[in-house]
């Protein structure tokens, strides 16, 4: 396939018909591309979607405080929630490459998912790349997960079927040298409704029950699973390989 310059002036809907994500195996071994449109319909034929390749950045600042942002109410899938600094897709046929062949895995280089995390974080937070480049970006291991959007509340519900995400999320950690207020930012409303910095403890009273905050199942996973022990141990998650799995696929279906 052809490169191609990705074009952030689309509205949502042309991203779902445009973007193509790149499907894989349970083992994450790549089976081609889909629309992030299809991939994304939970309907009859395809009741789980299409397992396709993501990432979630997890964003901290000198303060050890981890950005989060709450999706635009007008975002197809899954408006509304709140989630981690940024989580979207790799795609094919870009320039520069999003695709991590099994080397690049095995290494824990990841270059294509940092590519595409770096792309993300421009495109919705504004964030430019020379504040979070690649090279500062740290991959840690990987998620397969299905989930149907529970509050269906999005108006452009596919026909006899609703939308949902079946991921190979990619979970990538990288740090500023500054507090959050001070890295410049231009939060695109077409993708964000509200950012926040948060402690470990302010997190974990946002996710309380009694908070009525709603969350994207990903990252609820992964706070539930994986995110406070990494946290505590920041420093190290981010300079060394204490944290890194390369070999397993947490598979939460």
């Amino acid at each position: 396939m052809s490169s191609t310059t990705w074009d952030a002036s689309q509205s949502q809907l042309d991203f779902m018909k445009n973007d193509r994500v790149i499907l894989v195996s349970e083992r994450d071994e790549i089976q081609g591309s889909e629309s992030k449109e299809n991939a994304h319909r939970f309907i009859s034929e395809s009741p789980r979607g299409a397992l396709h390749r993501a990432f979630s950045v997890f964003l901290f600042d000198c303060d050890n405080r981890l950005l989060l942002q709450q999706r635009a109410g007008n975002k197809i899938t899954f408006p509304s929630v709140w989630t981690n600094t940024c989580c979207s897709h790799q795609l094919t046929g870009q320039d520069p490459d999003e695709t991590d062949d099994p080397v690049a895995i095995a290494s824990g280089r990841c270059l294509g998912a940092k590519r595409a995390a770096t792309r993300k974080l421009k495109h919705e937070l504004g964030i430019e790349a020379e504040d979070v480049p690649t090279e500062s970006i740290k991959f840690l291991t990987r998620l397969h997960y299905c989930a149907a959007d529970e509050f269906a509340e999005n108006e452009n519900q596919p026909e006899g079927g609703t939308w949902g995400e079946h991921e190979m999320d990619y979970i990538l950690f990288a740090k500023i040298n500054r507090g959050g207020e001070s890295l410049p930012m231009n939060v695109n409303a077409e993708e964000i409704d509200d950012t926040k910095w948060v402690s470990a403890s302010e997190l974990k009273a946002m996710m309380d029950p009694g908070s009525g905050l709603r969350w994207s199942p990903w990252f609820r996973i992964i706070a539930e699973r994986f995110l406070h022990e990494w946290w505590a141990d920041l420093d190290a998650a981010l300079t060394s390989d204490k944290y890194v799995d390369v070999n397993t696929i947490h598979k939460v279906m």
